[in-house]
């Protein structure tokens, strides 16, 4: 047996077998419960670094750090690196092999129960991060609807979801206007799922989100948002009908409101900008456009 474990661990591929090693020394594997998927590709490891900028002067929040392979190069690069490891044994591990930096801090707790104020104090930051899939809206709403919001966020995520967060109209969503509202989202690469041990049955991708001083536009958040899904009420639908149906309202009621809005109500909602999201928000009583 420890002659094939031997074999396992020259895989070629050194990321792989370090990642082996770790789990079995540490009497460990991979918790499919808590989403993980260990990234084994350096090149992908490396796209991550490029995007995140960093210098000796950044703090960076890390979130599901794993076996702390990332984590090691951020520390490598960055002035700081806070992370965030849910899971206790990899916490302590963590620990171990992350000793001899001094600029790495770990904090064994949920991420989403920990306002990023209380991690970062009144420093900016960046966050980088391979999220479990299973917290990637939440993560991204709890850092970017902060009080302390990040700079930048790089993180792994699904293809998929990726690829609606940075839609452009005429195909997007809730999701997509709520990350947009914050930040400007780009995809740096995909990623296939033998990046990854073990590998994940999607593919992934690297995204960035360059997060905007303050929001995309001037409106009172909540509002906004309560206009925005009631008029994604029936997304299939022409808007007229879909913010009818999201505000309890009749269509002849709604009209008006589109009309003064300057928006066609043959239109769908995923094609409208966030700009019109925001006229809608205003017209609708949130903010008279007239004044």
């Amino acid at each position: 047996m420890h002659g094939l474990i031997d074999l396992m661990d020259r895989s070629p591929n050194p990321l792989l077998a370090e990642t082996r090693r770790l789990l079995r020394q540490s009497d460990l594997r991979a918790r499919k419960g808590l989403g993980q998927h260990f990234l084994i590709n350096a090149e992908v490891l490396e796209a991550i670094i490029a995007a995140a900028e960093l210098g000796s002067d950044d703090l960076v929040v890390e979130v599901g750090p794993g076996l702390g392979i990332l984590t090691r190069e951020l520390a490598q690069r960055a002035g700081r690196v806070i992370a965030v490891e849910l899971d206790d044994k990899l916490a302590a591990l963590l620990k171990e092999t992350l000793a001899s930096f001094d600029n790495v801090t770990i904090v064994n707790g949920d991420v989403l129960k920990i306002e990023p104020k209380g991690l970062v104090g009144g420093r900016g930051y960046k966050v980088v991060a391979n999220l479990p899939y299973y917290i990637t809206s939440p993560a991204l709403r709890h850092f970017l609807e902060a009080k302390a919001k990040p700079q930048a966020m790089v993180v792994m995520v699904q293809k998929e979801v990726a690829e609606a967060i940075a839609a452009k109209p005429g195909d997007m969503s809730i999701l997509s206007v709520g990350i947009q509202f914050y930040g400007e989202p780009k995809i740096i690469t995909t990623v296939p799922p033998d990046s990854f041990y073990p590998a994940p049955e999607v593919s992934s991708a690297v995204l960035k989100i360059d997060v905007y001083p303050k929001p995309k536009v001037d409106v009172d958040e909540k509002g906004f948002f309560d206009t925005v899904r009631a008029g994604f009420a029936a997304p299939r639908k022409q808007l007229t009908n879909s913010l009818a149906k999201g505000l309890g309202r009749d269509k002849s009621a709604v009209l008006p409101f589109l009309q003064k809005a300057k928006i066609d109500p043959q239109r769908r909602a995923e094609t409208l900008t966030i700009e019109e999201w925001a006229e809608l928000w205003r017209v609708l009583g949130g903010k008279d456009a007239d004044g």
